[in-house]
């Protein structure tokens, strides 16, 4: 009976690890890309509100300085840069405005 508790206390931890882990924090937004040319150079996303994000994952047809755009991104907080600007995020979703 002991060796079943700790099973289902060890799933359970598992499972509550695992689903934080993929929630993150999920933001949107309107911003314009911007590039940085410091620590190699770089394009980040500056949103409306001021915040910047630094995304791993930006699709070349988005690496125009100015563009504006709509965004959903995940914050990547697992993750650090050697940029040192801004938020290291994900995108999940990216539209030309």
């Amino acid at each position: 009976m002991k060796k079943v508790s700790y099973l289902v206390a060890i799933l359970l931890m598992a499972t509550i690890a695992l689903s934080s882990c993929s929630l993150g924090n999920i933001v949107s937004g309107k911003g314009a890309i911007q590039f940085n040319d410091f620590e190699g150079g770089f394009y980040g996303i500056v949103a409306d509100d001021g915040e910047c994000y630094d995304p791993i994952n930006l699709d070349e047809e988005f690496k125009v300085d100015g563009l504006r755009v709509r965004f959903k991104v995940k914050v990547r907080e697992d993750l650090v840069s050697f940029h040192m600007w801004g938020l290291v995020v994900e995108i999940i979703k990216i539209k030309k405005l």
